[in-house]
């Protein structure tokens, strides 16, 4: 797909040089959210209706992690720029919808919205905008050389004209539009969700400017990201209870000298926390330090990278893995044993989708895990 609107640079203010925003590779390190991600979403018997992003900013914020000067607020993206990647009757009949609150048999048969998978709830729109808003905000602050962290991103089997697996719009296609709006001839999508990336390889396979690279489980839904012959796409599907030591070496052998190939001019990773142990939604079992290590690795290879969220349905592991993720990102210390104020934000929560039995003590203490430790 290629990219025809015209760039057109943001100016925003310079940032103190001081050590609190200090990032991956001596850049600084940016936060975008807004209040819509904190917003009720999805119902009360969907994966997703649990908190997610609002639990991390809470935990960044009582960890002093979250200063002013590093959070940058989106505001939802328009139906003109939608209709970039999204066809412009769906966007349409998703803004209608959400304005009647109700959806008719004909529109959720043809646009896949108001079903179980992605139900239609008060205030839809405004959200699934707003995570595009976000990621085009990210990469273009990424372009003044920073590494921007969007954690309500990573909307990934979003399809031009049908929402998908949860997801209403594709917001990494937006972060990536815009970072090939600038000029740029190298970019590189990395995909660390537990899930393939189906919209975004669909998106992009046959633009040669991006290349594409996902590490997801084996069989799991989707169903895609099999081995491909275009050169630009490199997916490892990885078995079933995956962990530290076979995903560190599919990164040493494989992914990390794909990407050096590439030489990127910017990097768009999407971090899913559904592939760490705990998770309800896979069956894989990573460390949220390795996931850490391999985000680490892949931002030191390009001056502008975004890091979006994506999946994760286990609300402890997903927030601990975030906001350490950002600590990692803008280089704060992560203590070995968490305050009393954000140990209890951790223990407000609660997940219909975990057993009471498979609770963890640490999940409540702690941020890092053990590297190398599975789930039983």
């Amino acid at each position: 797909m290629q990219s025809s609107v015209p760039h057109k640079p943001r100016t925003c203010p310079s940032l103190p040089m001081d050590d609190s925003l200090r990032g991956v590779g001596s850049r600084h390190a940016l936060y975008v959210d807004s209040p819509v991600f904190s917003r009720t979403a999805y119902g009360s018997q969907h994966p997703l209706a649990i908190a997610r992003t609002e639990t991390v900013g809470r935990l960044a914020r009582a960890l002093g992690w979250l200063p002013e000067a590093a959070l940058e607020t989106s505001r939802p993206a328009s139906p003109t720029t939608l209709s970039r990647f999204h066809d412009e009757d769906y966007v349409a009949a998703l803004r209608s919808a959400d304005h009647a609150g109700k959806v008719g048999r004909d529109c959720r048969l043809r646009y896949g919205f108001g079903t179980m998978e992605n139900p239609l709830f008060d205030g839809v729109f405004e959200r699934a905008s707003t995570a595009v808003g976000g990621s085009i905000l990210a990469a273009e602050l990424s372009l003044e050389g920073r590494v921007v962290f969007h954690p309500a991103g990573g909307t990934h089997h979003g399809r031009p004209g049908r929402a998908s697996g949860f997801c209403y719009f594709n917001d990494p296609v937006f972060a990536l539009l815009t970072l090939l709006d600038a000029g740029l001839k190298r970019v590189l999508y990395i995909d660390l969700d537990a899930h393939h990336g189906d919209g975004v390889e669909a998106a992009f396979e046959s633009d040669p400017r991006v290349h594409l690279l996902s590490v997801h489980e084996v069989d799991r839904w989707p169903y895609t990201g099999g081995e491909n012959a275009n050169p630009r796409i490199c997916n490892l599907a990885v078995a079933k209870g995956c962990g530290d030591q076979m995903f560190g070496t599919l990164m040493a052998d494989i992914a990390l000298p794909f990407a050096v190939d590439v030489a990127p001019q910017a990097i768009v990773i999407t971090c899913g926390a559904d592939g760490l142990a705990g998770d309800p939604l896979s069956s894989m079992r990573l460390s949220n330090v390795a996931l850490w290590q391999a985000v680490e690795n892949f931002s030191a290879l390009a001056p502008a990278v975004v890091v979006l969220g994506g999946g994760g349905y286990n609300p402890w592991t997903l927030a601990r893995c975030w906001v350490g993720l950002w600590a990692r990102l803008a280089e704060f210390e992560i203590p070995s044993v968490l305050p009393g104020a954000a140990q209890r934000i951790l223990a407000a929560l609660a997940c219909d989708l975990i057993d009471e039995d498979d609770m963890q003590s640490v999940w409540m203490s702690s941020i890092a895990d053990r590297v190398g430790v599975t789930s039983q």
